[in-house]
């Protein structure tokens, strides 16, 4: 039996992830993506801005595009994690030509990105990344404060 997914998130337990889970997540994403032809990375505002920059930088054959553009064939777009698929579906018919990457992807998401780090289950927990507040609200925190 499925559980509801209200349920899934309530009281969920926070993973914590270090830098050094951040940069090996990225070497998997880079050795995935490395012969593809990407020239330019850029991330979506705010999850995944930092690990196109650290990505960028990491790895030095990638410029950070500041402004992306659709017309870009050899445009890797971050995002942190692929959870319900929301962010995805609003951005990806935007941006038809880039591919998308992302350091998780869950279960449970409605879109598949291009690359992933790491496939996880769908009560694998509220993940805290390294850049956030270890108070980090999950999201029935941010449900239960929307207007």
């Amino acid at each position: 039996m499925r559980l509801p997914f209200f349920f899934l998130y309530y009281n969920m337990l926070r993973k914590y992830y270090t830098w050094d889970d951040i940069y090996e997540m990225l070497d998997i994403i880079y050795d995935k993506v490395k012969d593809k032809g990407f020239k330019y990375v850029t991330g979506i505002p705010r999850g995944g801005l930092i690990p196109a920059v650290l990505f960028s930088h990491r790895f030095n054959e990638f410029e950070f595009m500041e402004r992306p553009s659709n017309h870009y064939n050899n445009l890797l777009i971050f995002d942190d994690i692929a959870d319900t698929g929301h962010t995805l579906e609003k951005i990806k018919p935007n941006f038809p030509n880039p591919s998308f990457a992302t350091l998780h992807y869950k279960e449970m998401c409605t879109v598949e990105p291009d690359y992933y780090a790491k496939y996880i289950p769908i009560d694998y927990g509220w993940i805290v990344y390294p850049w956030e507040l270890k108070s980090s609200k999950s999201i029935q925190d941010y449900l239960s404060n929307q207007k």
